[in-house]
């Protein structure tokens, strides 16, 4: 499968594949809804909890390429009644989120919890981004404008430039929630805004998802 996927890439022509990594650059340093979640868990939980959460996001990510990879993304996006459930779905995980963060305003964080929370930020990364029914329908337009099917099959280069795709983003991902992370700390005698703050920010992203 790995000398398979090598051999895709060499397939794909130099300026071709540098004009994908460089559009998948640009649209990752683009804050959208991956960045404002790692952005909110570094403010509340640390740049160790940031990075971890853009981790998650990034496993969230290969999950969508794996599914475009095998057509079941189409078949979502041709059914608007399961997007719009999956919608909900992530919406409410997200508001779940937010009582969460709010709620643990102001409490102190007791010994080993910060382990426990880079754990609960890999989960929630993952499924915040496998629930986002944006990030599979921009699976599907994005990434078939690279293929070419005199390369080879079709769903293996989906997969090639899924996993460069999502490797940029998830460095970039975790770098915002790192600095995010680094900026709460330097306010950590406010930790209870800081949780507020990151309540707010997943409250906002919530209503994104649900009517965006």
């Amino acid at each position: 499968m790995v000398a398979a996927m090598a051999d895709v890439l060499t397939l794909i022509p130099m300026a071709d594949l540098l004009a994908f990594l460089a559009a998948g650059i640009v649209l990752n340093l683009t804050p959208g809804a991956d960045v404002i979640f790692a952005t909110a868990c570094g403010i509340a939980g640390g740049p160790r909890v940031g990075a971890v959460a853009g981790l998650g996001v990034g496993f969230g990510g290969l999950f969508h390429v794996g599914l475009a990879a095998v057509g079941v993304s189409a078949l979502i996006a041709a059914h608007p009644a399961a997007l719009i459930v999956l919608k909900l779905a992530g919406a409410g995980y997200l508001l779940w989120l937010a009582w969460g963060s709010w709620r643990a305003a102001g409490r102190a964080q007791a010994a080993g919890a910060g382990e426990i929370r880079a754990r609960l930020a890999l989960w929630r990364g993952f499924v915040t981004n496998a629930l986002n029914p944006k990030v599979a329908l921009f699976v599907l337009a994005f990434l078939p404008q690279f293929t070419d099917a005199a390369r080879g099959p079709v769903w293996l280069q989906i997969v090639v430039l899924g996993a460069l795709f999502t490797l940029t983003g998830t460095v970039i991902t975790a770098g915002y929630g790192a600095l995010a992370g680094l900026a709460g700390q330097r306010l950590a005698a406010r930790m209870g805004m800081m949780n507020k703050v990151a309540a707010g920010l997943l409250f906002l992203l919530a209503l994104r998802m649900a009517w965006g």
